[in-house]
């Protein structure tokens, strides 16, 4: 099945990479006043279930002072996409928004003021919000070339999950050789990129909880691998008594006090997610007060006689409230530089069309991650032949590929 998704995901990518070489050559024409003022998007009218989104025009927007317009050619969901829909975060925006934060594409024009880009250049960006679109402009510091090697559809799936990963192990926890690692959701974009990175350092054990029918497809990429409902608590002990040095959690709930009692001396928890807050279609309060109510209370008291170290890590208040754009760009030079050298590569497993937003965001949410790949694959590949344009892809991560016309 792995083999099959990855084929069908390359016979994709050669299609979009097609197109966009078309779409480069073709540039100077979108450059002019007057040509194209609307472009299609997905529109969240609202939060709550899936009947809030939808395909709509919306006017095309024009860069600004020190920001880039890039044609879109392929967009992430990710897991905070889906709280966002239901309104399940912290100060939500108003609504009609465009959800999506992290996209690839061509440059297609310059702001005043930017330097480093050329019209016609691959990218990969992070976008506050707007990014389920065919066309975005962000920032130029939120930009970055995409290696020659790497197509549409991984540069789309890099970003938000490897800069995740990487800020988590090496910035915060301090990775070293001979350490171990407990990552949850393993099957997923960021689980899977914690465990690539953890290759790159010498004697690191990598302990992975994820749903039992993902085992086959990733059991290679984790050291340890556990059902995520069954009592991992126990079998990391079983193994490693004193327990594991980092605990990297997006699950939160009754997973704080367990990841919490498995630290090391030394060790240290980190909560970047909380997907267990997230049970249906639309916002549920008793899943968000199950979930809080489950959380262990901290005592800072406690957590010094144990000597053990207790964080947070939310990468988009990082780049958009906080201000700390330099230290990802500096990340994502990193990062690149794994990749060329082969270290590291995000997993694309296939692609989905942007009408086809409501099916893959519920299929996502059930199979969290990985499954969304085995649904739609052959209509998908077939579907590709009739348009051009911005395209969602799935991987361990998903991705939407492509506007058909509407």
């Amino acid at each position: 099945m792995a083999k099959e998704g990855a084929e069908k995901a390359d016979e994709t990518e050669q299609m979009i990479e097609k197109e966009g070489g078309k779409e480069a050559g073709e540039g100077s024409g979108s450059l002019r006043a007057g040509d194209t003022k609307e472009m299609r998007a997905v529109l969240l009218s609202g939060f709550g279930g899936l009947n809030k989104l939808r395909v709509s025009k919306k006017v095309m927007p024009e860069p600004q002072e020190g920001e880039l317009k890039i044609r879109v050619k392929a967009c992430g969901l990710n897991f905070i996409d889906l709280m966002v829909r239901q309104g399940n975060i912290d100060n939500p925006p108003k609504t009609p928004l465009v959800p999506g934060f992290e996209c690839s594409g061509i440059i297609e024009a310059l702001g005043d003021s930017v330097a480093g880009f050329e019209i016609g250049d691959r990218v990969m960006a992070f976008v506050n919000y707007n990014a389920w679109a065919e066309v975005v402009c962000t920032p130029v510091e939120f930009v970055y070339k995409i290696p020659d090697d790497m197509s549409f559809s991984e540069a789309a799936a890099f970003p938000m999950n490897f800069v995740t990963a990487y800020m988590m192990l090496f910035e915060v926890a301090n990775l070293r050789e001979g350490m171990s690692v407990l990552v949850h959701s393993a099957g997923g974009g960021v689980g899977q990129a914690v465990a690539q990175l953890c290759s790159t350092i010498p004697g690191v054990t990598v302990f992975g909880t994820a749903s039992s029918f993902k085992h086959e497809a990733i059991k290679d990429s984790v050291t340890h691998l556990f059902d995520r409902n069954a009592d991992y608590v126990q079998e990391v002990k079983r193994i490693s008594a004193e327990g594991v040095d980092i605990v990297l959690d997006c699950l939160c709930g009754e997973n704080t006090g367990k990841g919490l009692s498995l630290l090391k001396p030394l060790g240290t928890y980190i909560l970047y997610g909380s997907s267990n807050m997230v049970t249906g279609e639309t916002k549920s309060f008793f899943s968000f007060a199950k979930s809080w109510w489950q959380v262990e209370k901290v005592n800072p008291i406690k957590l010094y006689e144990e000597n053990k170290v207790i964080a947070g890590f939310s990468l988009l208040n990082l780049l958009f409230k906080q201000g700390r754009s330099g230290l990802i760009k500096g990340i994502m030079d990193k990062l690149i530089t794994l990749y060329n050298e082969k270290k590291i590569k995000p997993l694309v497993d296939s692609l989905w069309a942007l009408e086809e937003m409501s099916r893959t965001i519920q299929v996502f949410a059930e199979s969290e991650y990985t499954s969304v790949a085995d649904l739609g694959r052959s209509e998908l590949s077939s579907d590709l032949n009739e348009y051009s344009g911005t395209h969602f892809s799935t991987a361990c991560s998903t991705l939407f590929k492509g506007l058909q016309s509407i």
